[in-house]
Parts: structure tokens; C-alpha cells; sequence
């Protein structure tokens, strides 16, 4: 404090600290040194700003689409994983909810019955349809996991676990649809 009085700089400190006059005198002076522009505006309805919008979506160009790049294993791996997430919970909620309204329809006998009423044909897909995404989704979810250690990051370590994963998909696929 002694320093300020003696140089001086005490009242112009305080002037700045509690009076906010300067940063008003600043903003009126670009207000006026710059040009202001003049908008006319008109009303519209609802409807016309909606025709607006979309003739400027018209004429706007269409963001890049995964379909102009070359395919690569780990976005086909990240929208399979995706597909199958969403398959087995769609499964999973389906039978849970047929069961509750209809238990004695989707118990475990009358299921067990069905299937054995169906040719080997059918059975024989039908694992397969069931035991791809459940494979898949497994050693694909072992991998995120490796990934969410910090392990296999690298370009060289993503490919060789995508590789990894569709390999004991193949086999274990095959394994469970033929058991």
C-alpha cells in the first residue's frame, strides 16, 4: 500500500477497481467508430419459415458418409457390435415381455416342444441366428475391455484384435450351432 501512495497509483487503482466508467467510455467508443449496418425485417408465418429452411437444406451439401471411405475392419466391427447389442436386447425384452403376458404359452415346456417339433434344418439356423450376435458381442466386449486397460491401441493392435474376434466368432459360432 505505501508503494502505490508513493508512486502515485493508489487513487487511479481504486478509480479502476470500483468505477466501472472507463469500460463504458471504451464501449461507446467502438459503438461509434464502427458502422452500423441497417437490417430491414419482415413477419412471416410458421409455414414460410419452414419453406425457407428447408429450400437453404436444399442448397446446403451433404456432410461425408461412411459410404465414400474405403471400408475398415473397426467401423464394420463398431456397427456390427452395435447391430448385435441391439439384437439381443430386442431379444432378450421380447421374450421377457411375452412371458409376462403370456406365461403359460412361453414357458419352459411348451418352448422346449416347439422346438423339438421343428426340423433340424430350422434348428440348425436357428442356433446359428442365436449364437452369432451372442459370440460376437462377447469377444467383442473383451476386447473394449483390453482397450479400456490401455492394451492393443495402436492401428496394428486394433486390427489384430478385430482379426482376433472375428476368428473365435467363426469357431465358437460353429461350435455352438453344431453341439
Amino acid at each position: 500500500m505505501l508503494a502505490t501512495r508513493a508512486v502515485g497509483l493508489g487513487p487511479s487503482l481504486r478509480q479502476t477497481a470500483f468505477k466501472p466508467a472507463r469500460a463504458q467510455a471504451l464501449k461507446n467508443i467502438v459503438r461509434t467508430n464502427f458502422a452500423k449496418r441497417m437490417i430491414q425485417t419482415e413477419r412471416l408465418k410458421p409455414e414460410d419459415a419452414v419453406n425457407i429452411l428447408n429450400s437453404q437444406r436444399l442448397k446446403r451439401p451433404s456432410s461425408p458418409h461412411f459410404t465414400i471411405y474405403q471400408p475398415q475392419l473397426t467401423w464394420i466391427g463398431s456397427i456390427f457390435n452395435r447391430v448385435t447389442g441391439v439384437a439381443l436386447s430386442v431379444l432378450l425384452y421380447g421374450f421377457s415381455l411375452a412371458y409376462l403376458f403370456a406365461p403359460s404359452t412361453f414357458d419352459s415346456e411348451h418352448v422346449i416342444e416347439f422346438v423339438k417339433g421343428l426340423p433340424d434344418a430350422a434348428k440348425y439356423a436357428g442356433k446359428f441366428v442365436l449364437a452369432l450376435p451372442f459370440t460376437f458381442h462377447g469377444f467383442n466386449g473383451l476386447r473394449h475391455l483390453a482397450w479400456d486397460s490401455g492394451r492393443f491401441l495402436t492401428v496394428k493392435g486394433a486390427y489384430s484384435t478385430g482379426y482376433a474376434v472375428i476368428g473365435a466368432t467363426a469357431l465358437s459360432t460353429i461350435y455352438f450351432t453344431v453341439v
